[in-house]
């Protein structure tokens, strides 16, 4: 199967969009689509699968339950471990930001390298 990640934008963007692309028993990868829109206030992102993340357009801003944030521009990536709380501070308000989220979990067995 092929296809284009900038394919069949959507025109109607007022809400942030999550489309599978691929999604096995493994591994899980997923394009984003916001304009402006943030996490809720209220809450965390606490996944039980590792997520890779990069910006292919636009920008966004991720802040972390410790306090650290992290803005992503476009090629900018970033992986965060499962568990790590965080959230999405705000993406782009001009423009779209589209992300790929790749969503995998831990090794079976981490000393078998």
């Amino acid at each position: 199967m092929t296809g284009n990640i900038f394919d069949a934008l959507p025109a109607d963007v007022s809400h942030e969009i999550f489309e599978d692309i691929v999604r096995t028993s493994h591994v899980r990868i997923e394009r984003i689509i916001s304009k402006g829109q943030a996490s809720p206030e209220v809450g965390w992102y606490d996944q039980d699968e590792n997520e890779w993340v990069i910006v292919l357009e636009g920008s966004g801003s991720i802040l972390f339950k410790d306090g650290m944030q992290v803005v992503l521009n476009k090629g900018d990536y970033l992986n965060i471990p499962a568990h790590s709380k965080h959230k999405v501070l705000g993406t782009d308000q001009e423009g779209l930001t589209i992300w790929l989220a790749v969503f995998y979990g831990p090794p079976a067995n981490p000393d078998a390298a």
